[in-house]
C-alpha cells in the first residue's frame, strides 16, 4: 500500500465499509455541546462555494489590454529595478506622459 500510513483494509473494504454507513447519522457529534454542531451538508457546501470562488486570479477591471510590445532594455532594466509593481508604475509614466503630449 503506498503513502506513509497503512490501514490493514483494503481499499475495496473501506470503500464496502464506507457505502454501509447510514447516510443521516452524525458521528461527530455527540449532542452535548450546540456550539460544537458540525456543519450541515448545505453549510459545507457552500462554505466549499466561497472557497472555489476565491480561488485563483482577482477580476481584473476589464480596462486594460494584454499586447506585444518593444523597449529598450536600459527602460526595462530601469522600471524593474524599482521592485514588484514596475508593471503599473511603467503604465502610470506613459499615461502622466500623454497628459502633456499631443499624438495627433
Amino acid at each position: 500500500m503506498s503513502g506513509s500510513k497503512t490501514n490493514a483494509m483494503s481499499r475495496k473494504a473501506v470503500l464496502n465499509a464506507v457505502r454501509k454507513l447510514p447516510p443521516e447519522k452524525d458521528y461527530a457529534w455527540d449532542g452535548r455541546d450546540e456550539d460544537e454542531r458540525p456543519a450541515s451538508q448545505d453549510e459545507l457546501r457552500a462554505g466549499l462555494d466561497a472557497v472555489r470562488r476565491a480561488r485563483g486570479r482577482p477580476a481584473g477591471s476589464g480596462r486594460k489590454e494584454q499586447v506585444a510590445i518593444r523597449f529598450d532594455r536600459e527602460v526595462l532594466d530601469a522600471f524593474r529595478a524599482s521592485g514588484a509593481g514596475w508593471q503599473t508604475r511603467m503604465n502610470a509614466a506613459l499615461k502622466e506622459w500623454l497628459k502633456t503630449h499631443s499624438l495627433s
